[in-house]
């Protein structure tokens, strides 16, 4: 499966025309910050003397930053990569799982997500229409989940206390402008709410952490919203991610893509139609669209439970507009319907005919440059060592939009194996452990530096099961 050259320039002419907006790589102390905001648990670790933690071998590596696409080796050593090269020796590492036949790639990215599901608050994006992030990222790969919005100023510490600094998944945040979030009724319209200076000074606060600034859901014809989003994003050099909520005359889309928008600003739910994505007589982007991606605005898919037509999306994809970044929107609609996952937002795509590669570029190294933390989505030797590994199943499969009609497609993607930080968080099939009736294939007293898994010789006869 080569890696097709047109998606490395697809994408590279994307970022390119985004220069206006820099992304900059983090500082120590930002990744630190994050690492301690949301990390796996750990166990007690005896050192380990050797080279690596673990290899994954022989497996067909994607990296698009790195433009890696062949069978190689990958080394982890204290949840970083080590090494990414040919032949690596298995008695250098605590633990070497083979991976042939699936697809190694920088661990996923979905920079569309709702997180926010602590304060019991009934049809509330801040409440209970979020969903918990480690039952539906780390099954799928995802090893870094972004929050888009459902907290704003006034109650991002209360998200941060209670699920940012509890997940196992890296979860990053974009600050609602309405400073009490996406919640419902009027408050989510708050005008008198929307405060750029705020947003901006709270974002400031936590770098690294809070990654944009999110306007969503606005049905009023001013443009407020928008520009004290912008403000936001100047103040703290992070972008600004749109939800352009109700189709209005007084702000045509055409205005918000070519004026108020900055270049490096993101537009979600680019393929629902809702907000003329699409031209209505030749079915290919329309004239804001195009504008948009010529100032080198981000369009990200953003699905959702309402928020993804194939009526739009194949005549926009035929025609060369593709997404920039795939991500869910997941909330507890999204979960159930045609969304699903991350995964299978991929599958969607690779049925309109996007190659695995270009799939995989659009969930690992384009959101990590959109939302500006470049030492993610890559597996460059000192990233951190967040992998998926996944397998290419075919068959006849069914694909689900918004109107609840379908696409066929042959081919999924599914998660075998999820590394975050350095350590095996899932592991679909056990292909990491040992058969229950053979001896120890690795040193048990090391498995801490490659599993989050406790080995059936490292408990104690003492020991309570959980």
């Amino acid at each position: 499966m080569k890696f097709e050259t047109r998606s490395f320039l697809l994408g590279s002419l994307c970022f390119f025309l985004s220069g206006g907006i820099q992304a900059q790589q983090p500082s120590s102390a930002v990744i630190q910050a994050q690492q301690q905001a949301s990390s796996p648990r750990r166990f007690v670790e005896t050192p380990n003397p050797l080279p690596y933690d673990l290899i994954l071998a022989h497996g067909h590596v994607i990296d698009a930053k790195n433009h890696v696409d062949k069978v190689t080796d990958v080394a982890i050593k204290d949840g970083v990569i080590a090494k990414v090269g040919d032949d690596l020796n298995p008695k250098d590492a605590a633990k070497t799982v083979d991976v042939t036949g699936y697809y190694v790639t920088p661990g996923l990215i979905d920079i569309h997500m709702h997180m926010y599901a602590t304060t019991g608050e009934k049809n509330s994006y801040a409440g209970d229409n979020s969903i918990w992030p480690d039952g539906f990222t780390l099954r799928n790969g995802v090893t870094t989940a972004v929050d888009a919005g459902s907290s704003g100023w006034r109650n991002f510490e209360d998200f941060k206390e209670h699920v940012i600094d509890r997940s196992h998944t890296r979860v990053l945040a974009m600050l609602n402008i309405v400073g009490a979030g996406m919640r419902p009724g009027l408050i989510e319209q708050n005008l008198d709410d929307m405060d750029g200076e705020a947003t901006g000074t709270m974002a400031l606060k936590y770098p690294g952490i809070i990654v944009g600034v999110k306007s969503a859901h606005f049905m009023g014809p001013e443009w407020k919203p928008y520009d004290q989003a912008v403000k936001a994003g100047n103040i703290a050099n992070i972008p600004v991610m749109i939800d352009y909520g109700a189709r209005r005359p007084e702000r045509p889309l055409y205005d918000l893509l070519a004026t108020h928008l900055r270049k490096g600003d993101i537009y979600t739910h680019a393929f629902s139609g809702h907000r003329g994505e699409q031209d209505p007589k030749t079915l290919k982007a329309s004239d804001a669209m195009l504008i948009g991606r010529k100032r080198g605005i981000y369009f990200d898919a953003g699905t959702g439970g309402a928020s993804f037509a194939w009526s739009v999306a194949i005549p926009l994809l035929q025609n060369g507009f593709p997404p920039d970044s795939l991500s869910t929107d997941l909330h507890i609609t999204a979960m159930n319907s045609g969304t699903k996952d991350l995964l299978n937002v991929a599958d969607k795509f690779l049925a309109m005919g996007q190659s695995i590669p270009t799939v995989i570029q659009e969930m690992t190294w384009n959101p990590a440059q959109e939302i500006r933390q470049t030492q993610l989505g890559n597996l460059s030797v000192g990233s951190p060592a967040d992998i998926a590994v996944l397998s290419e199943e075919h068959g006849k499969f069914g694909f689900i939009d918004m109107n609840n009609t379908k696409l066929m497609g042959n081919t999924k993607l599914i998660c075998q194996l999820t590394v975050r930080a350095g350590k095996i968080v899932y592991d679909l099939n056990g292909i990491s452990m040992d058969m229950w009736n053979e001896p120890p294939s690795s040193d048990p007293s090391l498995s801490s530096h490659w599993t989050t898994f406790r080995l059936r010789t490292t408990r104690t006869a003492n020991e309570p099961g959980h």
